[in-house]
């Protein structure tokens, strides 16, 4: 009878953990190795970001005057001035108001322009450099083109309207059409919320088309129960930034109606930003432009706390069940 060993089987040896004091070093260098790698961005952030905020903050509660380089404390009368001032409250009212009318058609336009592009096969790459070369263009240039395009006597726009009956109105001279011609400079340069949009729509399943489909589903049906769920978290993000944007738009309002300080411009065009500019690098009042700034950063911050508190509950993320 043959007898069973009883010795055990040989243990597999375990490597040799390194010393806790050497992992620790290693640990340190690669962190040293990270922060030296983005040292620069560092270095400029707190030099050209965070240091001319925390000047302009000082500088807020002072009569600075760069023409004369001296700074007199001035305590809370910048910020009390701001509400006194007309020329605040109207700018910050056009500034609104073309916001609420930029940013919904922006999202909209992209959009549209997005789907149109995922549904191209052939030649896609064309179109969509083709798309997007308007935001590649300077601003100066895209002004001079639109100051042309929407002259009310004999700019294109209006002549395109007289071939189908309707007489255009005076789009830069007209206060109710100002900032719809703003409005439409913007969204020649929507290519970049249209790239955003095509990403995320080339990140939809197509699985859930073809169960749609089968199911009876016509594009409509799909589109708002399956399209605009899933890229929701794109529709988010882009929603925030254009808000931001639009509270701080200056290059349209500015070329089209202000670089020429002899012409009368119309109020309609005094936006925020550019009646922020007129202050510090026009009357060089340094002081009421800073404290400009800082409210202008306050309500920015509550808008967009506010669209994320409520955004968020509409936002569908591929992790949530």
């Amino acid at each position: 009878m043959a007898q069973v060993s009883t010795r055990s089987a040989p243990k597999k040896e375990r490597a040799p953990r390194p010393p806790r004091g050497r992992k620790v070093t290693y640990n340190r260098r690669e962190a040293l190795a990270g922060y030296l790698f983005i040292s620069p961005w560092i270095i400029g952030f707190l030099i050209f970001t965070a240091g001319t905020m925390i000047y302009s903050l000082i500088i807020s509660f002072s009569h600075y005057n760069l023409a004369t380089n001296v700074a007199t404390p001035a305590g809370l009368s910048n910020y009390t001035e701001l509400f006194a001032d007309r020329r605040v409250r109207l700018s910050l009212s056009n500034t609104l108001f073309y916001a609420v009318l930029a940013v919904p058609l922006e999202i909209c336009f992209a959009l549209l322009l997005a789907s149109l592009l995922n549904r191209i096969v052939r030649g896609a790459g064309v179109f969509r450099t083709v798309y997007y070369l308007p935001k590649m263009t300077p601003a100066v240039a895209t002004a001079a083109v639109f100051f042309l395009l929407l002259n009310g006597n004999t700019g294109a726009v209006n002549q395109g309207l007289r071939l189908i009956g309707i007489h255009g109105p005076q789009w830069l001279v007209d206060p109710n059409w100002v900032k719809p011609s703003i409005v439409l400079m913007t969204l020649w340069a929507v290519s970049g919320t249209m790239v955003i949009f095509l990403a995320a729509l080339k990140n939809v399943p197509r699985e859930l088309y073809e169960v749609a489909s089968l199911d009876g589903a016509g594009p409509v049906r799909q589109f708002y129960n399956i399209t605009l769920p899933m890229i929701s978290s794109a529709i988010f993000f882009n929603v925030i930034v254009l808000s931001i944007a639009a509270f701080q738009v200056f290059d349209q309002a500015y070329l089209l109606f202000w670089r020429d300080q002899n012409n009368a411009s119309p109020e309609a065009s005094l936006f925020y930003a550019v009646y922020l500019f007129q202050q510090a690098f026009r009357q060089f009042n340094f002081g009421f432009a800073a404290a400009m700034a800082w409210l202008l950063f306050v309500i920015i911050m509550i808008i967009t706390s506010i669209q994320v508190r409520f955004g968020n509950r509409f936002v569908y993320y591929e992790g949530n069940k």
